[in-house]
This record gives structure tokens, C-alpha cells and sequence, in this order.
């Protein structure tokens, strides 16, 4: 990945082959809801991009992100809407970092993705606020890149369905370089008080069985004709035919969410509203979780979680030790962030009690340990 506000990948693809935004679902079956669920959304509504060059009423069109080298610096992460759901900090994310609508970002979603290039991590704030380098944001989440991570059933993540932002994106540098390969991130109106797996959270009260669920995929007819639309568009219809675009949160019909850019032609992304909902089938789901029937499961198991030395000068450095087991990730708060293995240095300048998240699809647990800097 190059170093930068919307850098290029260089075709790095985020998540390992296996993830499902990745999953090439061009022959898989079609859902027997199919068409109820398309009449629901409105068989007539346009695909929209979500996305563009220039500005509208003052805002960036598209959620933007940025890649940061592993030697930026960790900041805490004042959480407010949904703490109990969120990845605490520290996170990599330095001051000016590109909020959605900037240069106005104005009282919308505010979303914040930030990729750590040194350690893989992916690093996203819904509602994000930066005071002078202080950064607030409504919920957070924390995904590594080199794993198939999930949140807990029924948590949210910096998206309404409890799924990254980032690997849902249409980025030009993917359709400039003519392949994209992975789905896309869709919103619409009215979603169901259910979801189906990648997705973990719901954001309606709605129990209309045609009503879509979070999570559930789109795939553009394989008939479809696309030889009139342009390369670009061509690039980006290819990928609904293979990957589709999953639901991720409520907003307006069929708006596929990119980046903004000021290389794409919107004229030409305009060629994409002459294409319908009814031109895309529902991808079979497999499971539909609704309040009654949500999966459980054990938590983490955090077997110990200890400081050597547990008393230092301040300098001084300490070897934070763990053994977890059924976990998905780990995160250590504060100065540290998410973490892989079972040890890591740090090197407290004042007493300092250290917590340390376990996080697994069924819950998480915490445990901590204190530094004592004389």
C-alpha cells in the first residue's frame, strides 16, 4: 500500500481470499425470497453511485480513507453512542485525518478509515470528531486485516450491519487498473430487524419477512448486457456480476458507496442509474438471525494476563504477558492497540493499569493488570 489520503493499494486486497467480501459468488444459488425482497426495495429504483469527484452542497462525494505508516503514532479514542460495542484505543489516527463530507463534514456519518500499512490493521470511527488531535467518535472498530474477523453477534461496528467499511468500497485505483475483486457496500431505506452472515447487527424494528436483512447480497443478473457502458463502468458491473454488493446500513435505494476522487468522470458513473433493482438477484442465504433465534456461544477465556516486572522506573521497560483462548482478536488499552502473539514491551511513564480485550463472535472479556512506575 502506498503511504497517504486515499493512496492506492497498489492491489493489495484487505482480508484473506476466503473473507466473504472477497468470495466470488457468480454461481451461487439464487435466495427463493429473491424477488419478493427486490419488490420490497422497489423493483423500478436506479443504482446510484454514491460517489464522485468534485463537491456537493460543499462535501466530498464518498467516504474517504487514508494509510498511515506502523510508526504512526497511537491516540485514544473518546467513545460516546456505543461504547459497550466499540474497540477501544489507542488508534494510529493523526490529527486532520479526512472525515467523510470534509471539507465540510457537516452532522452526517462522519465515517473515519484509517489502514495501518506497517501492521495490517484497519482502523474505522463512525461519527468521528477531531479536536486539535483529540478524536471522538460514536462507535469504533478494530478489524485485522490478515484474518476472517467478525464482531460479536448483535454489535455494531462504524456501519450500521456490524461490517468493515473499507473492503466495500469503490476505488478508482481499482477501476483505473480495469479488475476489482471483492463486493461492494449498499444501502437502502428500509431494512429488517434481522441479518444475515457477514453482517452481525440490525438496525431496524421492522419483521416484514420480505424486508431486507443486513448483510444480504445483490448480484447483477450474469445476462446483463454491459458492452455499452464504458471500461470503467464496465470494471464495476463485472464485480456485481461476480461479487455483488452486500447490505450495510439504511440510507437511500441501491447507493453503492466509493471513494471521492477527483478522477472519476461523473457524467459516465451517471450511466450507471439507467440500471434497476430488477436487474440483480438476491444470493442465497443460508441463515437469517432475527431476536429469536441470535447464536450463542462461549466468550474468550482470558487464562492469565500479567506484567513482569509489575514495578519499574519510569522508562523502564515492562513485558506485558497473555494467554487467551477462543478469542478472534486482542486489543490492550491504553498505548498499545490490537495485538497479535502472546507478549509485547511497554514502557510506562506513570502507574499505569493496563486492560486488555478478548473479543470472539459471542462476546468479549477483560482483564488487567497494573505497572507501578516509582
Amino acid at each position: 500500500m502506498s503511504l497517504g489520503p486515499l493512496a492506492s493499494l497498489n492491489g493489495f486486497v484487505p482480508f484473506p481470499a476466503s473473507n466473504p467480501w472477497n468470495t466470488n459468488i457468480a454461481n451461487a444459488p439464487v435466495d427463493p425470497n429473491s424477488a419478493n425482497l427486490i419488490d420490497y426495495i422497489g423493483a423500478n429504483v436506479t443504482l446510484h453511485p454514491d460517489f464522485g469527484a468534485g463537491l456537493y452542497a460543499g462535501q466530498t462525494m464518498g467516504i474517504p480513507y487514508q494509510v498511515e505508516a506502523g510508526t504512526q503514532a497511537k491516540v485514544p479514542v473518546k467513545l460516546t453512542a456505543y461504547p459497550s460495542e466499540s474497540d477501544p484505543g489507542p488508534m494510529p489516527i493523526p490529527s486532520g485525518a479526512l472525515i467523510e463530507g470534509y471539507p465540510h463534514p457537516g452532522n452526517g456519518d462522519r465515517h473515519v478509515l484509517v489502514l495501518d500499512q506497517g501492521g495490517c490493521w484497519l482502523y474505522e470511527l463512525y461519527q468521528g470528531y477531531d479536536k486539535s488531535g483529540n478524536w471522538s467518535a460514536g462507535s469504533s472498530a478494530i478489524w485485522d486485516m490478515t484474518i476472517n474477523e467478525q464482531r460479536p453477534y448483535t454489535w455494531t461496528s462504524a456501519d450500521a450491519a456490524g461490517l468493515p467499511i473499507f473492503p466495500g468500497l469503490v476505488r478508482y485505483d481499482e477501476v483505473a487498473a480495469g479488475v476489482i475483486k471483492h463486493a461492494f457496500r449498499f444501502t437502502v431505506p428500509t431494512t429488517r430487524e434481522a441479518f444475515t452472515p457477514p453482517a452481525s447487527h440490525w438496525a431496524s424494528s421492522v419483521t416484514d419477512p420480505n424486508a431486507p436483512p443486513m448483510g444480504m447480497r445483490l448480484r447483477l443478473k450474469a445476462g446483463f448486457d454491459i458492452s455499452g457502458f464504458s471500461p470503467a463502468n464496465q470494471a464495476i458491473l463485472t464485480a456485481l456480476k461476480q461479487y455483488g454488493m452486500i447490505l450495510a446500513d439504511n440510507g437511500s435505494a441501491i447507493y453503492i458507496t466509493g471513494m471521492p476522487d477527483n478522477n472519476w468522470n461523473n457524467d459516465d458513473l451517471g450511466n450507471l442509474k439507467t440500471i434497476t433493482a430488477s436487474n440483480f438477484d438476491v444470493v442465497l442465504m443460508s441463515q437469517i438471525y432475527t431476536p429469536s433465534n441470535v447464536p450463542a456461544g462461549p466468550s474468550p477465556k482470558v487464562v492469565s494476563f500479567t506484567a513482569n516486572p509489575g514495578t519499574v522506573s519510569a522508562g523502564q521497560p515492562v513485558t506485558l504477558t497473555w494467554n487467551v483462548t477462543n478469542a478472534i482478536y486482542n486489543i490492550i488499552s491504553p498505548q498499545v492497540g490490537p495485538v497479535r502473539g502472546t507478549s509485547i514491551v511497554v514502557t510506562p511513564a506513570k502507574t499505569t493499569t493496563y486492560h486488555l480485550y478478548s473479543t470472539n463472535q459471542y462476546g468479549r472479556k477483560i482483564a488487567q493488570v497494573m505497572v507501578t512506575v516509582q
